[in-house]
């Protein structure tokens, strides 16, 4: 099943797209996509009603916005450097553990919303990331049992400005959290849609040119490892989301380093997971 939201921002409305493209509402079920939707077996129970009443749900329109595919979660966790090649162009050395960072929540925007380029900006850089959504709290599981605590997987946007990463000294998550900076959907693919999350292709364009092209199949850490490793330092919720970093090929990396200014399009995809597109925006 794929989930999406749809609706102006803050009103979104949660639907589902079908494999032939028709999206529908099905808010007449479920309020929304968040916390306690995903904690009550939620996609088990919207599929067995779906299957009875799928022909009374409204049709979505085209015109209509494409919201973030959940409602807000309670936290964003990040997995840094989990490529090794995007260490290597980061100048840093492929760690032994995974590396982690919160995003702020309130960064979260819809998969065609614009990225707003922050205010001071100099450095506003692209990744393109498969995310995780948290489907049963998880703490202290095991890598044989991660999978049991997955709802589903995301493409995700990691907008990140280098310098209030890098230079501003403290932790990484100023330089991850602006508003706008982490465009999630179309939409969350439940896990059975997914046969390896590990083997999955995923690519980005700047302005139609090929800057990301790689594969999970390069994780330093995999799906598994990522979900089992945060759960011995934190309590994963139902409808958190797990992103598991980025491959080579970021504006930072770049000989010079190049970055995102107003007028640029940002279009990313993941394999069986859609394609999303944001238009860069200054800051007013």
């Amino acid at each position: 099943m794929k989930l999406i939201r749809f609706g102006t921002i803050n009103k979104e409305k949660p639907g589902v797209l079908l494999p032939d493209g028709t999206k529908l509402d099905v808010s007449a079920f479920v309020s929304d996509y968040n916390e306690d939707f995903f904690g009550d077996d939620g996609i088990e129970k919207l599929q067995t009603w779906l299957d009875k009443n799928q022909d009374l749900c409204p049709i979505i329109e085209d015109t209509i916005r494409w919201g973030a595919p959940l409602a807000r979660p309670s936290k964003i966790v990040c997995v840094g450097l989990n490529y090794a090649k995007h260490a290597a162009e980061s100048g840093m050395e492929v760690p032994q553990e995974p590396v982690l960072f919160f995003k702020a929540t309130s960064a979260i925007v819809g998969p065609f919303d614009n990225i707003i380029i922050p205010k001071g900006s100099t450095k506003t850089d692209w990744e393109v990331e498969l995310a995780i959504v948290i489907g049963k709290t998880a703490s202290y599981v095991s890598e044989k049992n991660a999978m049991d605590h997955i709802a589903g997987y995301v493409l995700h946007n990691d907008v990140s400005e280098r310098a209030f990463q890098i230079e501003r000294s403290g932790q990484w998550v100023k330089g991850k959290s602006c508003d706008t900076f982490a465009p999630l959907g179309p939409f969350i693919a439940t896990k059975d849609e997914i046969t390896d999350p590990n083997n999955l292709k995923l690519w980005l364009k700047l302005n139609g040119k090929i800057m990301q092209n790689s594969s999970t199949s390069d994780f330093i850490f995999n799906i598994q490892h990522v979900v089992s490793y945060i759960s011995q330092f934190m309590t994963l919720l139902p409808g958190d989301v797990i992103s598991t970093g980025t491959p080579f090929g970021v504006g930072l990396g770049l000989t010079p380093p190049k970055y995102l200014k107003s007028g640029d399009i940002v279009e990313l995809g993941i394999e069986h997971l859609g394609v999303s597109r944001q238009v860069c925006k200054p800051y007013k």
